[in-house]
């Protein structure tokens, strides 16, 4: 591995929509300030690159952006090492000191929101005022616990003897290997880091391979805040390196803790690799949340919550509504206010529009699995009211599903795309057995005025997070975190920081009493 300390020269890369239509057929360009532009990995303080390197692509063009370099286990390796090195100095600071370099932090983002909007438009498609959004929501979790780092209080228990005193002490785990997704490129890294490194922890980050370039800002940023050497590492790699990177930090020793964002079905394969260390693990995994619609609800409430849920993020989000139900008093009011409000507020095009409410999807796979479940629910007797075409390689048409039942794949399995299907259903029992019917529980809404019925349906749903006339929920200071089979823990709030620190009994005897 070649060390080289060195900024990277500044870029600008010209992309354009290829076989879409003329209104969607422009160039844009990427011109991001230097220092921010980095594809070399941080290891221990330094900018180093691997042996080879693997493209990152705008997902709306398939035009390359940048090449990043691609790290193996020797690099990972040597980012743990770094991580234990640096942990032996970095939980000995006090937790002022970490305060005031998350808040430093903090005000670097916030004083580069367009640059670092830019990349995560570019990289993972999303339209830039939702990149811009995102941005200030990652920059409020190293707010937030910059403020809990001074909060991680122990305990003194009254003791059953006169001659000794009970004290639980608060530590940091050691070594957390944070594991993030694409779809939250800044985000979902700031909510972990910023956690870990409040509570004394070092980490080593690997992120999606299709959205480095955000991670690797971060990094720059973090490296301006002032942070000791080898406190945040950041290893990308490509896909074909993931599996044996993220054996690495699943399995070495020195690793004391892991935080992983993603599907259920690798975070299984996660844990079982952290078994055989006994390693501590957060789970952040799949969701398949039911959005429900009562007849007491404010429909125009429901429909506006209906769309900031379900097309944010083009339906890229873990929290995304994926299964509505509507009961059948209002069903059909429903159906024509959701029609008139997706043909008006819904626009495809490359994120860098300012236009653009729909970026593309993060890959062609991404947009088959959409198409085939529009085709499957088609094919079973749903109807189509708005969308329901692919466009180009990656786009897919905001879709409106009617006739919907509960045999059908989109209700199934979860989408992560701009599909919006439809079932009517007769009573809340048919309701929340539908809504339950699921291995995983993240998130779940329902519209409803009647007070008794909000009770009712918020303590009935087996989901980690309930939004109640509501469809926007995440924030600093609430706990984020699933049921069933939808994860491990919680982040965010002041429980997120719990999740990077040990609890130490400490029996002071020998007093007299």
């Amino acid at each position: 591995m070649r060390s080289v300390c060195l900024p990277p020269t500044r870029r600008l890369l010209r992309c354009l929509l290829p076989g879409a239509p003329a209104a969607m057929n422009r160039s844009f360009s990427l011109d991001v300030s230097a220092p921010l532009l980095r594809t070399q990995a941080l290891v221990d303080g330094c900018w180093v690159s691997a042996a080879a390197a693997f493209p990152v692509l705008d997902p709306a063009t398939g035009e390359e952006i940048a090449r990043v370099t691609d790290c193996g286990p020797a690099e990972a390796k040597q980012a743990v090492e770094a991580a234990h090195r640096a942990f032996g100095s970095w939980k000995q600071t006090t937790a002022k000191e970490r305060s005031q370099l998350l808040r430093k932090w903090f005000d670097l983002l916030t004083q580069h929101t367009e640059d670092l909007a830019k990349l995560i438009t570019f990289e993972s498609g999303k339209p830039l005022r939702e990149a811009r959004g995102e941005v200030s929501y990652g920059a409020s979790f190293l707010e937030w616990f910059s403020e809990e780092a001074r909060r991680v209080y122990g305990d003194i228990v009254p003791s059953p003897a006169r001659d000794r005193k009970i004290l639980l002490l608060k530590q940091p785990v050691g070594v957390a290997s944070i594991i993030t997704p694409w779809n939250f490129p800044n985000a979902m890294i700031t909510r972990k880091v910023g956690a870990a490194l409040a509570a004394g922890c070092t980490v080593v980050v690997k992120p999606a391979e299709d959205t480095p370039l955000s991670a690797l800002a971060l990094a720059e940023l973090a490296q301006q805040a002032g942070f000791p050497a080898g406190v945040v590492n950041v290893v990308p790699c490509s896909r074909e390196r993931t599996p044996s990177v993220g054996a690495v930090l699943c399995t070495d020793p020195l690793v004391d803790k892991i935080s992983f964002t993603g599907s259920t079905a690798t975070g299984k394969l996660l844990l079982k690799m952290a078994a055989d260390t006994v390693k501590r693990a957060s789970m952040e995994l799949g969701g398949h949340a039911p959005f429900i619609v009562f007849d007491s609800a404010d429909l125009d409430k429901a429909v506006g919550g209906a769309m900031a849920s379900k097309f944010r993020n083009s339906g890229q989000t873990c929290v995304c509504s994926n299964r509505f139900l509507v009961q059948r008093g209002v069903y059909d009011r429903f159906m024509e206010k959701m029609g008139v409000a997706m043909e008006a507020e819904l626009r495809l095009g490359h994120g860098a529009d300012p236009d653009t409410t729909q970026g593309p999807l993060i890959n062609a796979r991404a947009a088959e699995k959409v198409a085939t479940q529009v085709a499957d629910a088609v094919s079973r007797g749903a109807s189509v009211l708005r969308g329901g075409k692919r466009v180009g390689v990656s786009f897919m048409e905001p879709t409106l599903l009617a006739g919907v039942t509960t045999e059908m794949l989109c209700m199934k399995e979860e989408t992560f795309g701009p599909l919006l299907p439809v079932l009517r259903f007769d009573t809340e029992e048919e309701a929340l057995a539908i809504a339950n019917a699921s291995s995983v529980g993240l998130a779940g809404y329902f519209y409803s005025q009647d007070l008794s019925q909000v009770w009712r349906v918020a303590e009935a749903l087996q989901v980690g997070l309930v939004g109640v006339n509501e469809g926007l929920l995440s924030t600093p200071e609430a706990a984020f975190g699933g049921v069933k089979q939808s994860g491990l823990g919680c982040e965010g709030s002041k429980y997120g920081i719990r999740e990077y620190l040990e609890v130490k009994y400490m029996c002071l005897g020998g007093l007299r009493p």
